[in-house]
């Protein structure tokens, strides 16, 4: 049910670096056409750090980890969104399948590839318990030994909240040259991190010792280059719109992606792709660290 991309499957074999990449972002995160040239900048971003891109999705009754441009492109607003939980459902009905970070962690942790990048990670939503609603990304990470990159936790979200689910979970909130938590679009204001790194090499430290001590995933927060502030007045009316027009669920967050950048005058879109490319660079490089590390430990 999982094909390997032949690029993939020979990175992994010789030991090479291979970082994954969802399709979520592809499919839900930008308006629709925008979200392949997104995934194209991504892994363009992942090889000029020295790593090979493997994007995760569900086609044509397969987990295919590695894509073509041409199956890139079949991942457009009616691709269903896909879990942990709904990947063998995708896959037995035929479905195209955008992988959500949980579901991509699935996939990358059957495949063996220890990296993954995003824009943000999913988490505990604003209000909780009313929603209910809680990523399965988190739960997740906490099983699956693989340091993911983002920019902190989806801006939408419950971000002091989130991280401490994560503190409960022993899951490692590592920032990137910040003391606290990026929040998405924002640089400062989130809670503290657990420990400060300066390097993809340090970070590569950091989780390979995790991993020997029996931990499993790492969140890597990484401030984008050129934060946007004062956009949460705009986070706040679109999540009020989304309650009026009776979205909830998955369905929340392309929902509130889009008034964002529809309000902002495309200014948060603009921010996203940039820090999408950002963090796949960096998530690569730390890739590039942890394969060579391995190498001289072999």
């Amino acid at each position: 049910m999982i094909r390997l991309a032949d690029e993939v499957r020979e990175a992994l074999a010789g030991g090479g670096a291979v970082e994954a990449l969802e399709t979520t972002l592809v499919a839900h995160g930008f308006p629709p056409g925008e979200g392949v040239e997104v995934g194209l900048e991504s892994e363009r971003q992942v090889r000029g750090a020295g790593a090979v891109p493997a994007t995760v999705g569900v086609l044509d009754g397969q987990v295919r980890v590695g894509l073509t441009p041409d199956e890139l492109a079949r991942f457009g607003p009616d691709a269903r969104k896909a879990g942990p939980r709904d990947l063998a459902a995708a896959a037995v009905q035929g479905a195209a399948g955008a992988t959500t970070v949980g579901g991509t962690l699935a996939v990358a942790c059957t495949a063996g590839i220890r990296v993954l990048a995003t824009g943000g990670i999913g988490g505990v939503h604003r209000g909780f318990p009313d929603p209910p609603d809680v990523s399965a990304d988190l739960a997740q990470l906490a099983r699956t030994p693989a340091l993911v990159v983002s920019a902190g936790v989806k801006s939408l979200l419950d971000v002091p909240a989130t991280a401490e689910v994560l503190e409960s979970l022993g899951v490692p909130v590592l920032g990137f040259r910040t003391d606290t938590l990026p929040l998405f679009y924002g640089a400062t204001g989130g809670p503290p991190v657990s420990a400060r790194v300066e390097s993809a090499e340090e970070a590569a430290r950091i989780a390979e010792s995790h991993w020997q001590l029996g931990g499993a995933g790492l969140l890597l927060g990484r401030a984008p280059d050129e934060p946007l502030e004062n956009v949460e007045p705009l986070i706040d009316e679109a999540l009020a719109a989304a309650a009026a027009a009776g979205i909830s669920g998955q369905a929340v967050t392309p929902y509130v992606l889009a008034h964002l950048h529809r309000e902002s005058g495309g200014r948060t879109e603009a921010a996203n792709r940039a820090l999408v490319a950002q963090n796949a660079r960096l998530a690569g490089e730390v890739a590039s660290e942890i394969s060579a590390r391995e190498r001289e430990d072999s």
